[in-house]
C-alpha cells in the first residue's frame, strides 16, 4: 500500500494557490483558509446546486411537466458546434466553484446529514459531489448568450475519492470546491475537495476525481466541449495528470479479468488459497474446509431493492447518479459492519463506472459482497442492476468499489468457486490501487 491521502489533499491544496488566480485574502474567521477567485467567486448554498442546474438546462421542477420540458430541449441541437475548434478555450478558474454546506448554522439541514453515531452521512456527501461535478462542467462550457445550455452533462465515472481527515462533525460547516482539470473532445475530468471548519479555519477532508461526459440536447449522442488551457506550471501538472489518469483507466480496463486471464502471480495466489482449504483427512478436491479465522465469500452478501420514484430524478428525468451512489454506499457500509462485527469507516471510493442510465419507475437491485480483506481493511463490491416492472430482464447499471476500515482486525475471506476467485482478485487489485494506507485507528472516519 502506498502512503498518504493526506499528501494527496496537500498536493491539491498547493496546486490551487494564489498564483493561479486564487486568493485567501482578508476573510472572516469562519471562511479563512478557503481558496477564492479574484473574480468575486460567490459561494453557493448546497441546496441551490440542483436548482441552478435546472435553470441552466431549462427543465421543469414538476414531474407532470417533464415530457414537455424535454421536448423543448430538442430544438437546442442547432446550438451545438460541429467541431471543438469553434469553441472558445477556458481556463481552470473559469469553472471554479465553492459550495457551502452550513451544518453548523442550519440545524434543520443537519437532520438530513447526521447519523445515529453523531457523524456525517457519507452517502449524502456522495450526492453533493455528484451534483457539484455536473455544475462545474456546465460552468466550464457556459455560453452567456444562450438562455439554456444545449449540452446534457452526465457522470461517466467516479475515478477516485480519498479520505484525508479522521472525523466529520455534523455540527460544523462544510465547504466543497472544485474545477475542471482536464478536457478531451467530449469528456472532462473534475477535481473536487471537501473541507470542514475546525476552530477558525477550514481543513481538508477529502479529494475527489470525477469524469463527466457531454452529450447532445436530447442526451442521445456525444457533444463537443470547450478546450482547456492551463495557465501556470501547477495547472499544467494537473492537466498532465489528467492525461495520465486517462491512460491508466484504459490500461486497467484492458487488463480486466472479464477480458484477460489472471497473471501468473494471481493464479498462484488462488491456487495456494485453494490448497489451504483442502481437508487433510480426505485428500480430495471435493472436500473443502476453512482455515482458522476465515469466512467463505458466499456468506458475506447483503441485498436490497429500491423502487425508482420521480423524487430521485436528475435534470434529465433519469435516476440521479448521486442517489445510486448513496444507496450503494449505505448497503456496502452495512455489509462491512456486519462482516467485521464493528463499526466500519470509509477510506476510499474507487472506479465507479456508470454503464447504463436508470429510468424512473425501474426496480433497482443492489447486491453487496466482501471480496477482499487485509488486517482491518474490508474491500466491498456492490453490483447494481435494473429491471422494469413489465420486463423481468436484468441489466447491469453500475459496479461500485468501496474500501472500509473496521475498528478491529477482520477475518480473511475465501472464494469457493472460480467466479468468486475472480471477484477476490478484482477486489485485491482495487485495494492495491488505493492511494493511502490510512492509520486512523483511534479516531473516527466517515460513517454512513
Amino acid at each position: 500500500m502506498r502512503r498518504a491521502a493526506l499528501r494527496l489533499c496537500a498536493l491539491n491544496k498547493r496546486l490551487l494557490t494564489p498564483n493561479r488566480g486564487l486568493t485567501q485574502g482578508a476573510q472572516e474567521p469562519r471562511t479563512q483558509g478557503i481558496l477564492r477567485m479574484h473574480e468575486a467567486c460567490s459561494t453557493i448554498h448546497v441546496n441551490h446546486v440542483r436548482n441552478k442546474l435546472r435553470e441552466i438546462v431549462g427543465v421543469s421542477t414538476n414531474w407532470r411537466d417533464h415530457v414537455k420540458a424535454m421536448e423543448e430541449r430538442k430544438s437546442l441541437h442547432t446550438l451545438l458546434p460541429t467541431s471543438q475548434q469553434g469553441l472558445p478555450p477556458r481556463t481552470m478558474k473559469d469553472s471554479y466553484i465553492e459550495v457551502l454546506l452550513p451544518l453548523g448554522s442550519e440545524p434543520e439541514l443537519r437532520e438530513k446529514y447526521v447519523t445515529v453515531q453523531n457523524t456525517v452521512r457519507f452517502g449524502r456527501i456522495l450526492e453533493d459531489l455528484d451534483s457539484l461535478g455536473v455544475l462545474i462542467c456546465y460552468m466550464h462550457n457556459r455560453d452567456q448568450s444562450a438562455k439554456m445550455s444545449p449540452l446534457s452533462i452526465v457522470t461517466a465515472l467516479v475515478d477516485k475519492i480519498d479520505m484525508c481527515k479522521k472525523s466529520l462533525s455534523p455540527e460544523q460547516d462544510i465547504k466543497f470546491s472544485g474545477h475542471v482539470s482536464w478536457v478531451g473532445k467530449s469528456s472532462m475530468e473534475v477535481k473536487m475537495q471537501m473541507f470542514q471548519l475546525h476552530g477558525d479555519e477550514f481543513s481538508p477532508v477529502l479529494g475527489a476525481t470525477f469524469v463527466m461526459v457531454a452529450r447532445n440536447s436530447e442526451n442521445k449522442g456525444p457533444a463537443f466541449v470547450n478546450p482547456l488551457i492551463p495557465e501556470t506550471p501547477e495547472e499544467e501538472e494537473l492537466f498532465r495528470q489528467g492525461e495520465l489518469n486517462k491512460g491508466k483507466r484504459i490500461a486497467f480496463s484492458s487488463s480486466s479479468l472479464l477480458k484477460m486471464a489472471p497473471s501468473a502471480e494471481e493464479r498462484t495466489t488462488i491456487h495456494e488459497m485453494f490448497l489451504s482449504t483442502l481437508d487433510p483427512k480426505t485428500i480430495s478436491f471435493q472436500s473443502r474446509v476453512l482455515p482458522p479465522n476465515a469466512v467463505w465469500m458466499e456468506k458475506t452478501k447483503l441485498k436490497s431493492l429500491e423502487v425508482c420514484h420521480p423524487q430521485e430524478r436528475n435534470i434529465f428525468n433519469r435516476i440521479f447518479g448521486g442517489f445510486l451512489m448513496r444507496k450503494a454506499y449505505e448497503l456496502g457500509w452495512a455489509t462491512a459492519c456486519s462482516f467485521g462485527g464493528s463499526r466500519a469507516f470509509v477510506v476510499a471510493v474507487d472506479d465507479i463506472m456508470f454503464q447504463k442510465p436508470v429510468d424512473i419507475g425501474s426496480l433497482l437491485f443492489l447486491s453487496s459482497q466482501v471480496c477482499f480483506t487485509q488486517n482491518n481493511y474490508i474491500q466491498v463490491r456492490v453490483h447494481s442492476e435494473v429491471a422494469s416492472l413489465q420486463n423481468k430482464e436484468h441489466m447491469t447499471t453500475n459496479v461500485f468499489h468501496f474500501t472500509f476500515m473496521s475498528e478491529k482486525e477482520v477475518p480473511l475471506v475465501y472464494p469457493r468457486t472460480y467466479g468468486e476467485s475472480m471477484l477476490y482478485l478484482d477486489g485485491k487489485r482495487h485495494f492495491g490501487s488505493m492511494s493511502a494506507e490510512v492509520t486512523m485507528r483511534n479516531d473516527r472516519l466517515v460513517e454512513h
